[in-house]
């Protein structure tokens, strides 16, 4: 493990000692990424979650913007366990936790509900990855999932790069090979509020959202897709202009109850599969902050934070219902069980590879 980060006080207020351990025979540590404009984006090799993103207001005002913890041990016992980390080897949910390749049927652990959730209650959120920082603005993080983890088949040799770029881009970039066909499907899910971390922590009900999609996926009871994709036009799920996330977010339709709010993926237009895209944007009117997403996937779930339930985090700050939104670049959730999505299969010899880019600004 390397580790360049050399100042002893963070803008963010974080202390890498406080997320030193040894955690599954492995070294834990917290990174510090930093650009030339004074962001920071703070990381701890565990799970990859991210516990602190800097980023300044209309005003120059520096504040977190993502929900995080302000140590190791929190981390791994946070409330909810996939609190800003890296989600894997199939992020999202598959029906029953169950699915066939090569005619053989495979058994996943069922975590949410009757159903299978981002790789199961050990998955890449919960591992200690090996980690490089290879200089002030890049975070290289590399696992090995081994064949049978979680019941997924394959021995997985997985990459990650974070890297804060001097735009104020937080940019993932994710690769994978492996040795027996396997399904992949990564992802981040970092829970963004905008207005800055806070006692508590401001709703996102006056976040204003576009999201360049046509289509989303309706989901069951369970959080399941039926498989058809149905259109936005007409619906609470129509952000191909910009809307207020709080106006339409209760509508008393089936859709926005079965998800407790908004907890679905939309269908990105895409002219070419795996083109680097605009998928969203999410401006905070008060703070000036403008997220951007840009994604190679065909898919992003959007999710309201619809059951944080003002768990404490970082520096004392509190996390109530709808606190956060995440925009998490995917497939589509229960994809091995749909044979009409965009696979996620992936065979010996061949590389899975995604981008994703969150870029900050200011509006204008």
């Amino acid at each position: 493990m390397i580790n360049t980060s050399n100042s002893k006080e963070y803008l963010c207020g974080l202390k890498r000692a406080d997320f030193q351990k040894t955690v599954q025979g492995k070294q834990t540590d917290l990174f510090v990424l930093k650009n030339k404009n004074g962001a920071e984006l703070a990381v701890t090799n565990y799970g990859g979650a991210v516990a602190a993103l800097m980023m300044p207001d209309k005003n120059g005002q520096f504040a977190n913007v993502i929900q995080g913890h302000d140590s190791i041990d929190h981390v791994i016992n946070s409330h909810e366990p996939f609190l800003s980390t890296l989600v894997g080897r199939y992020g999202n949910r598959i029906e029953k936790g169950k699915f066939l390749l090569n005619g053989k049927e495979y058994q996943l652990a069922i975590n949410n509900g009757p159903n299978h959730l981002h790789g199961g209650p050990t998955g890449f959120h919960a591992r200690v990855w090996d980690a490089e920082q290879t200089n002030e603005q890049t975070l290289k993080l590399h696992y090995v999932s081994a064949d049978g983890e979680e019941g997924f088949p394959g021995k997985l040799e997985v990459h990650v790069e974070y890297q804060l770029s001097d735009d104020n881009e937080f940019i993932i970039k994710y690769s994978a090979t492996t040795d027996k066909k396997t399904i992949c499907n990564m992802t981040h899910h970092g829970f963004y509020s905008l207005s800055g971390l806070d006692n508590p922590t401001a709703t996102i009900d006056n976040n204003i959202v576009t999201i360049n999609a046509d289509y989303y996926l309706p989901i069951d009871n369970t959080s399941i897709p039926f498989g058809d994709v149905a259109k936005v036009e007409g619906t609470p799920f129509d952000f191909r202009t910009p809307h207020v996330v709080g106006c339409r977010i209760d509508d008393k339709i089936q859709q926005i109850e079965f998800g407790a709010g908004y907890d679905h993926c939309f269908v990105l237009n895409k002219r070419e599969a795996g083109s680097l895209t605009f998928a969203a944007k999410c401006v905070e009117p008060n703070s000036g902050r403008v997220m951007e997403v840009y994604t190679t996937e065909p898919g992003v779930q959007v999710y309201t934070s619809n059951w944080h339930n003002g768990f404490a985090g970082w520096h004392g700050t509190t996390f109530p219902r709808r606190s956060a939104i995440c925009f998490e670049a995917q497939h589509f959730p229960d994809t091995p069980n749909k044979g009409h999505f965009p696979s996620c299969v992936l065979n010996p010899g061949e590389e899975y590879k995604q981008t994703t880019i969150y870029k900050f600004s200011i509006e204008k």
